[in-house]
C-alpha cells in the first residue's frame, strides 16, 4: 500500500470517484486531491520546503493526472515539475495520464515527460488492481 496518491483534475465527480476506488482496493493510506496543474504545482511547492527543512517528507509516489484543465493544464504541470527538477527531489513519483479521450499525439507526447501510463476515465478498481502490481 502507498503511502500517498495525489489525483489531479478539474472535475469533482472525477476527483470524487478517484478517492473512493483507491480507497475501495487499498491503494494508498491517503489520498490527496486537487482541481488544476498550479494547485499541484503549490503542493509540490510545500513538500519541496519542508523537505529542505527537515530532510525527509512524505509524498506521493502515484500522481493521476487529467490533461484538459483550466488555469493549469497537464503538460504544463509537467513542464513545471521538470522546470523546478522536482522529478530528482521526489524521484519515486510517478505519474499515470487519466484522460477522457485516447489521442495517439497525447499518448506520445507523454512518453517524453516521466509518465509511465496513459489509461482511459474513468478509473475503475480493475485498473487499480493492475497498478499495484507496479508499486511493491
Amino acid at each position: 500500500m502507498l503511502d500517498k496518491i495525489l489525483c489531479i483534475d478539474d472535475d469533482p465527480i472525477t476527483l470524487m470517484l478517484c478517492r473512493k476506488v483507491v480507497e475501495k482496493v487499498e491503494f494508498a493510506k491517503e489520498i490527496i486531491t486537487v482541481n488544476n496543474g498550479e494547485e499541484a504545482i503549490h503542493y509540490f511547492d510545500r513538500l519541496f520546503e519542508e523537505k529542505k527543512g527537515n530532510g525527509e517528507v512524505a509524498y506521493p509516489k502515484l500522481v493521476l493526472l487529467d490533461l484538459n484543465m483550466p488555469v493549469m493544464d497537464g503538460w504544463e504541470f509537467l513542464e513545471s515539475y521538470i522546470t523546478k527538477d522536482y522529478q530528482n527531489v521526489f524521484d519515486s513519483t510517478r505519474f499515470i495520464v487519466l484522460s477522457s479521450s485516447i489521442d495517439p499525439y497525447d499518448i506520445n507526447r507523454s512518453k517524453t515527460y516521466p509518465v509511465i501510463g496513459f489509461l482511459s476515465k474513468p478509473v475503475t478498481k480493475e485498473m487499480l488492481e493492475n497498478l499495484k502490481t507496479q508499486f511493491p
